[in-house]
């Protein structure tokens, strides 16, 4: 697997550093593993060996990170994460000069179908990520046209009210639905290939700063069964 950072999904732009790494592990046939971490180019390179059938769960967690970005890039990226209506009138209500300083923590997941994995479901069970997407279908059963429905949990309960994104490979156009008061979202997956599906629990820290957690999840959709004659 490759661990990248960059603007234009699903390119390889650069790499994260392994020392930020505070979690990579793969759950297969009921076991957790640690993810080894490889040569860095465009991606940190991460790797484990699946030795049994069914779907293998994988995920990395990152260490806080901060940063600070000018009022133009403010707009940008609450538009971007779906906040505009709830975060930006917080944000404008704060006196000249203002300048927002954030410390973020990403939390990744993807799957991988190993062998026959028939009747294993355990990619409906969490990993216990601070901020965790989980599908409610097989995530590596997939075919265009079908519709993925997902829950979003903080801290291992239904977060509501959060923008959930869903970005295909090379478009520049997220799609965007509000989870419900059970934390549900769905997406109607009309490609096949990569997508991206992303949220964002923002929220005010003290002293004016800003704190967050994101979430993704990386699925690769097929195209759908040929009818027979």
């Amino acid at each position: 697997m490759d661990l990248t950072s960059g603007m234009g999904f699903p390119a390889l732009d650069h790499a994260v550093r392994g020392d930020r790494i505070a979690r990579a592990a793969v759950r297969l046939a009921g076991t957790e593993a640690a993810l080894r971490k490889s040569a860095l180019s465009h991606s940190l390179h991460l790797d484990a060996p699946l030795p049994a059938p069914g779907v293998a769960t994988i995920w990395v967690e990152l260490k806080p990170w901060s940063l600070t970005l000018t009022p133009e890039q403010v707009t940008e990226y609450l538009d971007e994460i779906g906040a505009k209506e709830t975060i930006g009138p917080l944000w404008s209500r704060i006196p000249e000069p203002k300048q927002w300083r954030e410390t973020y923590r990403k939390h990744a997941k993807t799957y991988v179908r190993v062998g026959d994995a028939a009747g294993d479901e355990s990619w409906r069970t969490p990993v216990g990520m601070p901020l965790e997407l989980v599908p409610e279908s097989d995530p590596t059963a997939l075919r265009s046209g079908d519709v993925l429905r997902l829950k979003l949990l903080r801290g291992g309960a239904p977060l509501a009210g959060v923008a959930l994104t869903a970005l295909y490979e090379g478009a520049k156009q997220r799609l965007s639905q509000q989870t419900d008061v059970e934390g549900r979202a769905s997406f109607a997956l009309d490609a096949a290939g990569a997508w991206l599906l992303a949220a964002t629990d923002l929220r005010q820290a003290t002293g004016g700063e800003w704190e967050s957690d994101f979430a993704t999840l990386t699925i690769r959709v097929q195209v759908p069964t040929p009818k027979a004659p």
